[in-house]
């Protein structure tokens, strides 16, 4: 039950911080380098919100959900890593730990 509830934490920190990157991502000068991670910061809240909605309805299908969202966190955090901005920082360091909470829960 702990593990869940830090899960259930990491996901909403995670799904703030993506959705906060993505809007940062748009005022960036050299746009066209931020596209892919904005798509990927785009996906990792819509996955994180949808493994939270599972997680709290109690889902059969929550356990695959968490794999799909700690594949999306992981792959969300690499691009981010790849980026200066302190948004894109803020954003891996979110998406690493909600990543490692999907690996505990899973």
């Amino acid at each position: 039950m702990e593990n869940q509830k830090q899960l259930i934490d990491k996901l909403s920190q995670c799904i703030a911080a993506c959705q906060n990157c993505s809007d940062a991502c748009l005022d960036e000068d050299n746009l066209s380098k931020m596209v892919d991670c904005i798509r990927l910061d785009r996906d990792c809240a819509d996955v994180c919100q949808t493994t939270l909605n599972f997680i709290a309805r109690n889902s059969v299908h929550a356990s695959k959900m968490i794999e799909v969202c700690e594949e999306l966190c992981a792959a969300c955090a690499e691009e981010c890593e790849k980026h200066e901005a302190q948004h894109c920082k803020d954003c891996a360091k979110a998406c690493r730990e909600c990543e490692e909470a999907c690996k505990t829960a899973a």
